[in-house]
C-alpha cells in the first residue's frame, strides 16, 4: 500500500516543477514511510512520485516509480495484485524478463506492454490505483480498482493534469486555488460524502470505481468503465435450473463459502505481519475463523471499545471469538478525551469530510494494530451490502412492497397533493412526519425511494438548514472525459440516485428491488464513504486494510443470488449464515446486530457539544450564504437539552466546517 502522485504538463508551456512533485509525495508520507521516489521524463513534461509502504517484495529493486528495461513505460502504483505470480508466469512464457524477485508492481509494466491497458486491467485481481505513462505514445493512464477500495483524485487546470492518492498531494502546489464545490456540499448533506466524480474541492475530482482515465498528449481526457456491480456475470442459469430448494440453498452457500475462503486466502499475501479487525459480528468473525484454518500460528486480532459509554461495546463477543479460535487478541478502550485529542488529525487525513463517526474508533484500533507490529489487516466491509444485513434494507423493502408501487400508481396531482399536505404538517419536532413527507415527495417527483442504507439530511431537512437551493455544474472536464455527472447539478439530491438507477434499469430491466438497492450502494455509499473511511484512516497510521468480502468474484456471484435467499423468513443475511454454519458458533451467527459505532450522541451533549457548536457557528463557511444559522443553533440546543437526537446532523456540520476551516479558510 502506498501513495501515488503525478504531474503531466499538457500544454508544454513549462517543465514539471520537481519541487512540487516531491512535495506531493511527501504530503503522503504516512501512506509510505518505508521509502520515496520520483521520476521526471527527459522532456520534463511528465513527473511521477511515490511513497512506499513495503508489503510485497521488500527489496530495493521493487522501489517505485518503476519502468521496463527500455524505460518506455513507467508506473506509480498503490495497492496489491493478488494474482501477480500467475500473471508473471504468463508474461514470462510470452518472453518478458523480470528484474524483481516477486514485485506485483512489475507485472503492471510488462502486462501493459503485452496486453494494453484494457487487457491488463481485466486480468488484475486485487485492489489498486495507479498511474501509468507510455513514453512512446505520450499517454497517461489513471486506473481505479473495480470496487473502489483505493482512491485516486485528479484535476486539469491551466494546462496541467495532476493526480494523487490523496487530495492533499494536489494541494501541495501552493499555487493551486482552493475553494468549495457548492454541488458537492449540497449532496454531502444527503449522502455524508461527496458522490463521485465530485469532491468537496472545486476543480478536483475523484475517478469512480471500475474506471480507466486516459490523458493524451494534448491533455484531452477519455474515461471508460471496465467493471460494474451488476447481475448476470456470476451464476450461469444452467447451473441452478431444476434444483430443489435444498439443492439450491447448498449451491449458493457452497459458492459463497468457497469464494470467501479464497478471498481471505489471497489477502494473506504479505511479506510483513498481518491480522484482523474483530468486532465479534458475523463478518469480522468469519475472517478470523477462516484465516485461522489457513495459518500455523495464532491470528492477531484487534478490537476497540469505549470507557465512558460501555453500552456500545462488543468486547464480550469479540473475546468469545478470540477465545474459540485461539487468537493473539488485543484491545484498546477510548473515551471523549481521546476523541477530542484526535479531531485535528481526523480533519487533516480525511482530506474531504467523511461524516461517519466510525472514523474515530477506526483510528484507534488501526493505531493499536500498528503499535503491535502489524502492517496488514483484513476488515469486514461489503458483507452487509451484499447480503442485506442492514435493518434499513428490510424496512425499505417492506415499504416498497406494501406502499410504494400503489402510491406511484396514483395520478400525479393526487401524489403532489398528499406530499404537500404532509409537508405542511411537518416541523423540526415531528421527525416521523418529516420522513413520511419526504417519502411522499420522492413519489410525487417520480424519484427513487431508496437513497442508501444511511443518509443524513433528507430534502425536508435541507430546506430548513440551507438558506436556499444549491445547484452546480456544468463541469466541462467531466463532460469531455465522459464521466457520468447525472443529477449532480440538481439541488435535489434524489436526482443523483434517480439518474444512477435509470441507467441501471435501462441495461438491466425488471430486476428485483433488493438488487437495485445493492447496485446503488456499490456506486455511492460503499465506494465513497465506507471504503474511503477504511483507506484514509488505516493509511493515516501506515497500515493497509484488505477487504475479502469485496473480492470481485464473490460480488459477481452474490449479485445473482435472489432476494429470497438473502432475506428468508425475516432472517437477514440468511444465505451467508447458512454458508458459515459449523464454522462460526450460533451465538455469533444469530446474535442481534449492533453495528460499529461511537457514542457521538452522548459526546455531543457534553463538553464536545459546546465546542462543536462554537466551531460550526464561528466558521467562515457560515458567512458564505449557504446555511440558516438560527436553525443550526436550534438543533444544537434541542440535542443538548435531550429533546431530539440530532447527533448525525450535528456531526456532519462539524466535519464540514472543520474541513473548510482547515483546508479552505486556513485556520
Amino acid at each position: 500500500m502506498c501513495g501515488i502522485a503525478g504531474i503531466f504538463i499538457t500544454d508544454g508551456a513549462r517543465p514539471v516543477d520537481e519541487g512540487v512533485l516531491i512535495a506531493m509525495g511527501n504530503s503522503m508520507a504516512h501512506r509510505g514511510p518505508d521509502g520515496e521516489g520520483h521520476w521526471t521524463s527527459a522532456d520534463h513534461r511528465v513527473g511521477l512520485a511515490h511513497r512506499r509502504l513495503s508489503i510485497v517484495d521488500l527489496s530495493d529493486t521493487a522501489a517505485q516509480p518503476m519502468a521496463d528495461a527500455d524505460a518506455t513505460v513507467w508506473v506509480t502504483f498503490n495497492g496489491e495484485i493478488y494474482n501477480h505470480l500467475t500473471l508473471r508466469r504468463d508474461l514470462e512464457k510470452a518472453g518478458h524478463r523480470f528484474r524483481t524477485d516477486h514485485s506485483d508492481t512489475e507485472v503492471l509494466v510488462h502486462g501493459y506492454k503485452e496486453w494494453g491497458i484494457g487487457g491488463l486491467v481485466e486480468r488484475l485481481d486485487g485492489m489498486f490505483a495507479f498511474g501509468l505513462w507510455d513514453e512512446e505514445k505520450k499517454r497517461l493512464f489513471i486506473v481505479r480498482d473495480r470496487i473502489g477500495i483505493k482512491p485516486v483524485y485528479f484535476t486539469r487546470k491551466d494546462g496541467t493534469f495532476r493526480f494523487a492518492s490523496e487530495i492533499k498531494a494536489i494541494l501541495a502546489d501552493p499555487k493551486f486555488p482552493r475553494d468549495v464545490e457548492p454541488a458537492a456540499l449540497n449532496h454531502y448533506l444527503s449522502f455524508m460524502v461527496a458522490p463521485a466524480p465530485l469532491t468537496m474541492f472545486k476543480d478536483i475530482f475523484k475517478l469512480p470505481a471500475g474506471h480507466i482515465l486516459e490523458v493524451d498528449g494534448s491533455g484531452r481526457l477519455e474515461a471508460r468503465r471496465y467493471w460494474d456491480a451488476v447481475p448476470g456475470k456470476g451464476i450461469d442459469p444452467v447451473d441452478t435450473k431444476g434444483l430443489s430448494e435444498a439443492a439450491l440453498e447448498e449451491f449458493y452457500a457452497t459458492g459463497i463459502l468457497g469464494r470467501l475462503r479464497a478471498g481471505i486466502d489471497k489477502r494473506m499475501m504479505s511479506d510483513v505481519p498481518f491480522g484482523v479487525f474483530l468486532s465479534g459480528g458475523i463478518d469480522s468473525s468469519a475472517n478470523v475463523a477462516l484465516m485461522s484454518q489457513m495459518m500455523d500460528r495464532p491470528v492477531d486480532t484487534f478490537t476497540v471499545g469505549f470507557k465512558d459509554h460501555t453500552h456500545l461495546n462488543e468486547l464480550d463477543y469479540a473475546q468469545r471469538v478470540a477465545t474459540k479460535f485461539k487468537t493473539n487478541h488485543h484491545e484498546v478502550l477510548i473515551d471523549e478525551g481521546d476523541m477530542l485529542g484526535y479531531l485535528d488529525n481526523l480533519v487533516h487525513h480525511q482530506d474531504e469530510p467523511l461524516a461517519d463517526w466510525v472514523c474515530v474508533p477506526l483510528y484507534f484500533v488501526s493505531k493499536l494494530a500498528k503499535d503491535s507490529g502489524v502492517t496488514v489487516v483484513q476488515v469486514g466491509e461489503g458483507s452487509d451490502e451484499q447480503f442485506a444485513g442492514y435493518n434499513s434494507y428490510k424496512l425499505y423493502l417492506q415499504l416498497h412492497r406494501r406502499f410504494w408501487n400503489v402510491f406511484k400508481a396514483l395520478p400525479g396531482p393526487a401524489r403532489h397533493a398528499a406530499a404537500a399536505l404532509a409537508r405542511g404538517l411537518s416541523c423540526p419536532h415531528t421527525p416521523r412526519l418529516d420522513r413520511i413527507a419526504d417519502i411522499l415527495g420522492r413519489g410525487a417527483r417520480n424519484q427513487e425511494l431508496f437513497w442508501g442504507a444511511a443518509h443524513a439530511y433528507w430534502n425536508i431537512h435541507k430546506d430548513r438548514v440551507l438558506a436556499g437551493p444549491i445547484e452546480g455544474g456544468p463541469w466541462p472536464v467531466l463532460e469531455e472525459a465522459g464521466l457520468d455527472a447525472g443529477g449532480l447539478g440538481a439541488s435535489d439530491s434524489g436526482e443523483v440516485i434517480s439518474a444512477l438507477m435509470r441507467s441501471f434499469d435501462s441495461a438491466y430491466p425488471k430486476r428485483e428491488e433488493l438488487t437495485r438497492m445493492i447496485h446503488n450502494e456499490f456506486k455511492v455509499r460503499l465506494a465513497e464513504l465506507l471504503l474511503m473511511r477504511v483507506d484514509k484512516i488505516t493509511m493515516s497510521t501506515s497500515i493497509e486494510g484488505r477487504v475479502p468480502f469485496l473480492d470481485h468474484g464473490l460480488v459477481d456471484f452474490t449479485m445473482d443470488i435472489p432476494h429470497a435467499w438473502k432475506i428468508r423468513g425475516g432472517e437477514q443475511k440468511y444465505i451467508l449464515k447458512k454458508a458459515l454454519a459449523g464454522i462460526l458458533p450460533d451465538e455469533i451467527l444469530y446474535r442481534p446486530k449492533m453495528g460499529f459505532g461511537a457514542p457521538m450522541a452522548e459526546w455531543l451533549r457534553g463538553d464536545f457539544g459546546r465546542q462543536a457548536e462554537n466551531a460550526v457557528l464561528g466558521s467562515p463557511l457560515m458567512d458564505r450564504g449557504y446555511f440558516n444559522r438560527s436553525h443550526i443553533e436550534g438543533r444544537f440546543r434541542d440535542h443538548r437539552d435531550g429533546r431530539r437526537d440530532n447527533a448525525l446532523h450535528l456531526w456532519l456540520l462539524f466535519n464540514l466546517t472543520a474541513w473548510h476551516d482547515h483546508w479552505i479558510g486556513g485556520t
